[in-house]
């Protein structure tokens, strides 16, 4: 008998089990999710990340129909959660919710198991976490240009607080210097929580914080909100000027988006993203954002992956221009 003669009868043995595997795995996929789907939060219970994960938790859920349960995995900067879900099967059952500082580890941590970018399939972009910079009443500035004229007046002679280096807090407030010609020292805290007491007490003039951390003070009068790092409108801070109308182009504000593992099913990816975009049109998600200090800013999957891509890109490009190092 001829190669080709036996080559062609394996291929026609083969058939029925091909079929019978492609027909499984479009059932699979035709029939997602069919067990809970795990959401990996890269930070502690009760934090902003967090927050956000368990108000779009539940409506995803109701959606899907299989409840969406959210699993902190905190550590690193949110990195020990991205490398779980890197490393995750990639069948659409183990999520993340991914920030910016995901974007960032790729530059300030050596030896990263994973590639922020081309370890994940972007599932939707979600919402943005406006930050506030704050200072002391005895601060003498009041909105973004004396905050400049200020910090002009007196290189180096002020410093500025935030809750880590690397963090968007931090490269923000760098990115704004090198773009006036400014110069502050940066005091990198534990975390945020000390941040605003420490601003009204004037141990630090200024800090870098989320706007629910700092609106509530300052209608209160204990401190200043001086400029929004970013140009998104948050209900309750809309007497807070922009940074940008005094340092034009700096528009900075943590982003929050869903991460499946590279590889999943496209399919899977499409009932995931159109589950996403029906939860954040949701007409009372707005408000129940904003009591969290965030405003959504859905994307689909395709446009967030560029989004990601050139964040990515512009914090490296910062961090290697200013030299910034985690050491």
């Amino acid at each position: 008998m001829k190669p080709f003669a036996i080559h062609r009868r394996a291929l026609l043995a083969l058939g029925p089990a091909l079929l019978a595997g492609h027909t499984g795995l479009a059932s699979a996929q035709g029939t997602y999710p069919d067990r809970p789907i795990r959401l990996l939060v890269g930070y502690s219970a009760g934090g902003g990340v967090d927050a956000m994960a368990r108000l779009i938790a539940p409506r995803l859920s109701a959606l899907l129909g299989q409840q969406v349960v959210v699993e902190n995995r905190a550590g690193a900067a949110g990195v020990i959660a991205a490398d779980a879900v890197a490393k995750a099967a990639p069948d659409g059952y183990t999520l993340m919710l991914g920030d910016s500082s995901t974007l960032i580890a790729k530059y300030m941590q050596a030896k990263l198991s994973f590639d922020p970018v081309k370890s994940f399939v972007p599932v939707a972009g979600l919402f943005k976490s406006p930050l506030l910079i704050v200072a002391g009443n005895d601060f003498p500035a009041r909105n973004p240009r004396e905050l400049v004229a200020a910090l002009k007046a007196k290189p180096g002679f002020y410093s500025f607080a935030t809750s880590g280096v690397g963090t968007v807090q931090h490269l923000g407030f760098e990115m704004m210097k090198g773009q006036s010609g400014t110069f502050a020292l940066h005091i990198p805290y534990r975390g945020a929580a000390q941040i605003v007491p420490d601003v009204i007490s004037g141990q630090v003039p200024l800090g870098v914080v989320s706007a629910t951390a700092g609106l509530a003070q300052a209608k209160g009068g204990k401190l200043r909100a001086l400029a929004m790092m970013s140009n998104d409108k948050l209900p309750g801070a809309e007497d807070v000027a922009a940074l940008s109308t005094a340092v034009p182009g700096v528009d900075v504000a943590p982003r929050l988006f869903l991460l499946a593992p590279a590889g999943t099913p496209a399919a899977v990816v499409d009932k995931l993203g159109e589950a996403a975009r029906t939860a954040m049109s949701a007409p009372d998600l707005p408000q129940a954002a904003a009591l969290q200090g965030a405003v959504p800013d859905f994307m689909p999957s395709a446009q967030l992956a560029t989004a990601m891509a050139q964040e990515s890109a512009r914090w490296g490009k910062l961090i290697s221009e200013q030299k910034i190092s985690s050491q």
